[in-house]
């Protein structure tokens, strides 16, 4: 039931119907229209439309609707064609033309800072997104639970909302590869009986299966994730794979034996071929263990890199930090025009893998890479003597911490190079960064992935003469 204050305060109430005029996208992807001032998002609704919705969930300050009649449709509405898009929910913008989702991302950048850091179009130049020229099959990992439902193994995504598996065999936005793969463990785990998870009961072995490709070089990795170190029979899986996946160079195991929707476990053991598969990125090359963090769509990466690059303005004689450095790639796309870069990272495997691209490269003395916070490490890198230039940060959705943020200023870079996934949490970055000193250029949002609500932004700030 609805507390009081819920319906006072929206004037709303589940289950009632309200015509709406869709007025934009949410950051969700979801359509934002107004009932008496009350904001209702509505998935599935474009910009432009007019709908007759359903109330679904009613908030203090805000309502969720479904859309019940499509009285006035947008010219950019096209039909989704992936079979199971709406129970998915791993994209949300496959039924909005493709020059539609760049235009509706550019204008999700534009209300995040208005909202958060108070800047609209006349006070920062924000470009139109950098999209892709073919815009499917991108990813080069797939990552999917493994259930038994209705006596059958199957692997896919938890549904929009629900606790459900969508079973996926071949995902639009995927490469065709991890989809083939993940189809073949499928039945191969289904021909040897393996014994599957089952997360109420926290029983069973195989969980989730992590399929990455090299599509530059065509290596392939399987992870198997269990929940267990012992696989039962584990020989005979791997000759089956062997034989069936040829193709495929790595076959690594992660151990998680914990209750959650973590993917990873602390313990990784190659069970079969090599430990790392190789991919490239332009003129760089570089080895990806299991764990390690590489951009899930390297054609994009190339062009964001470009821009982070552009943004940096490097002379060669600049010190660089690279925050958040995963394996380095950021790092090393900068390397040539630079002085010396630093980079950091919390997970040990990602350092490992820096440091061996850095010396392949040719950089074992200008690159440097360290496990650990970048509060901690950036600091005592100033007090040896180690002042950034330009500081690179690439963080995760929820933005940058307090410590970083304070870290960075302190550090008192030339400029700083924010790359985002996350336009809200950017601009709350940036207005933090902008009462202590630092003035926002320009933002160039790339889409990295299509048909999803996803945009990642490159902001560049400098730092205020005084």
């Amino acid at each position: 039931m609805l507390n009081k204050k819920e319906v006072k305060g929206s004037g709303l109430v589940k289950g009632q119907t309200v015509p709406l005029t869709i007025k934009r996208l949410g950051i969700n992807g979801e359509g934002v229209g107004f009932f008496k001032r009350t904001v209702v998002f509505v998935p599935g609704a474009l910009p432009g439309e007019e709908v007759t919705a359903e109330i679904t969930t009613v908030f203090p300050n805000r309502a969720e609707a479904k859309v019940k009649r499509l009285r006035k449709k947008s010219n950019d509405r096209i039909a989704p064609p992936c079979p199971v898009y709406e129970e998915c929910g791993g994209c949300q913008l496959q039924h909005l033309s493709y020059d539609g989702q760049l235009r509706e991302k550019r204008d999700i950048v534009i209300q995040s800072f208005e909202r958060h850091a108070k800047l609209g179009e006349k006070d920062i130049t924000i470009k139109p997104v950098i999209g892709m020229e073919d815009p499917w099959n991108y990813r080069n990992k797939s990552q999917l639970q493994v259930r038994k439902q209705k006596g059958k193994i199957i692997a896919g995504l938890y549904g929009t909302g629900s606790h459900e598996l969508v079973e996926l065999t071949n995902c639009l936005v995927q490469h065709p590869e991890t989809n083939r793969v993940t189809r073949q463990v499928v039945s191969i785990l289904e021909d040897l009986n393996i014994s599957i998870y089952n997360e109420k009961k926290h029983k069973g072995l195989i969980r989730t299966i992590v399929t990455r490709v090299g599509f530059e070089t065509g290596q392939i990795q399987l992870v198997l994730v269990t929940s267990e170190e012992n696989i039962p029979r584990k020989e005979l899986l791997i000759k089956e794979i062997k034989k069936r996946l040829p193709e495929v160079r790595s076959v690594v195991q992660n151990v998680n034996g914990k209750r959650t929707s973590i993917i990873f476990g602390e313990k990784t053991l190659v069970i079969d071929g090599e430990e790392v598969i190789q991919e490239s990125l332009g003129d760089l090359h570089f080895e990806l263990s299991a764990r390690a963090f590489f951009q899930l769509n390297p054609i994009q990466t190339v062009k964001l890199y470009d821009e982070v690059k552009k943004a940096a303005e490097l002379t060669g004689k600049e010190n660089i930090i690279d925050a958040y450095c995963g394996v380095g790639t950021i790092g090393l796309w900068l390397a040539d025009h630079a002085k010396e870069v630093r980079g950091m990272d919390v997970i040990k495997e990602s350092i490992d893998d820096a440091r061996k691209n850095a010396k392949q490269h040719g950089y074992q003395t200008s690159m440097r890479y360290e496990v650990g916070k970048a509060e901690d490490l950036v600091p005592s890198w100033v007090k040896e003597g180690f002042r950034p230039d330009v500081i690179v940060v690439d963080p995760p959705r929820t933005g940058c911490d307090d410590k970083l943020l304070s870290t960075m200023v302190k550090a008192r870079p030339d400029r700083i190079v924010y790359v985002s996934c996350n336009p809200s949490t950017l601009a709350k970055d940036a207005a933090f960064l902008m009462k202590k000193g630092y003035e926002i250029k320009e933002l160039q949002p790339v889409d990295m992935f299509p048909q999803t609500a996803h945009v990642e932004v490159v902001a560049v700030f400098k730092k205020k003469s005084n």
